[in-house]
């Protein structure tokens, strides 16, 4: 049995609690967060430092800005740990949290959980395998519509960039399974919420392999088209089962997450569609994601580590920093 402390009750932090409880293999130590109001049947912690039990494990889901904080407090405990994404606020401090790390010989993982999917991990397989040859473009979509509330007298009014919040996800994504991102455009779209944050945009990205992509993102526009409603991984937002992301190579395409497979020779004649099979999860990918925590915290080789994760940072910020400066 590990024992596991949950850190930040927010919506993600509560998924994360109820994910410790119902594993057969965890002992849920309790939760911290300064809200003590926040209704749950567990041991109450206002800071980590009020901790006085065995803790093997710690999960850090507060506000990215104390990832880092956070994190360095708890290394300093001897808690390996798994931090919810992005890994933290900047670069230099996301670096900092790795240098601690390494100073205290803590494991870590970081909570990019969409890399437990089955079919992402298909998905990866199938593209190393050149099933549809060499990887030549990419392009994702991801649209939604925000509720009103989301941004209501709290950060995200001004600071709610779904670059950080949401986009970081895809560009993970996109890290894992085509390569490594060398350079990046961005053009902001107008915003029209009222703020001055982005609200939508559009990316193009060179890939260390040779590969080309874009992506196009809103949240203010109500669509079927997004990893969460593709996937339907999120319960707070519905499912449509939609592809969202489609990829071409040298000897065919294919689009995510329905992994309908074309094949083609040249434009003389129609490509055609090769049965395949979307593979499908076993459990949800944030159980998954607990498991895989529970083995890193034995020794095994994290799937996303700090410094894994701060490169998909330093792609994310850099695209921040593009749209933020177009006013």
């Amino acid at each position: 049995m590990k024992r596991i402390l949950v850190v930040g009750g927010g919506l993600i932090g509560i998924r994360h609690l109820q994910a410790v409880q119902a594993h057969a293999e965890c002992e849920l130590v309790g939760l911290v967060d300064l809200d003590m109001s926040i209704q749950c049947d567990v041991a109450r912690f206002a800071k980590m430092g009020d901790v006085l039990e065995p803790v093997d494990g710690v999960i850090i889901a507060t506000p990215t800005h104390l990832h880092t904080p956070h994190g360095i407090e708890a290394a300093e405990r001897g808690w390996h740990m798994l931090i919810e994404k992005p890994v933290s606020e900047t670069l230099e401090s996301a670096q900092k949290l790795e240098m601690a790390l390494r100073g205290q010989n803590i494991r870590s993982l970081v909570g990019h959980h969409r890399r437990y999917h089955a079919v992402v991990q298909q998905l990866k397989a199938c593209l190393e395998a050149e099933l549809i040859g060499k990887v030549v473009n990419v392009s994702v979509l991801w649209a939604m519509r925000k509720p009103d509330a989301y941004f209501e007298g709290n950060w995200r009014t001004d600071g709610g960039s779904p670059v950080m919040i949401n986009l970081v996800h895809d560009i993970d994504i996109l890290r894992f399974v085509v390569g490594e991102i060398i350079q990046t455009v961005a053009l902001k779209g107008k915003p029209l919420r009222g703020s001055t944050r982005v609200e939508s945009g559009a990316i193009a990205l060179a890939f260390e392999n040779g590969a080309v992509g874009n992506v196009s993102f809103s949240d203010i526009t109500p669509s079927p088209w997004g990893f969460e409603a593709g996937t339907g991984e999120n319960p707070n937002i519905g499912a449509t089962h939609q592809d969202m992301m489609w990829i071409t190579g040298t000897k065919g395409a294919l689009s995510f997450p329905s992994m309908e497979v074309w094949k083609g020779t040249d434009w003389s004649s129609a490509a055609e569609r090769v049965p395949f099979s979307p593979a499908r999860n076993e459990k949800p990918p944030l159980e998954a994601q607990l498991d895989h925590f529970l083995k890193v915290i034995e020794g095994a080789d994290p799937l996303i580590d700090v410094a894994d994760a701060t490169l998909t940072l330093g792609v994310a910020q850099e695209l921040e920093a593009k749209l933020s400066i177009q006013g």
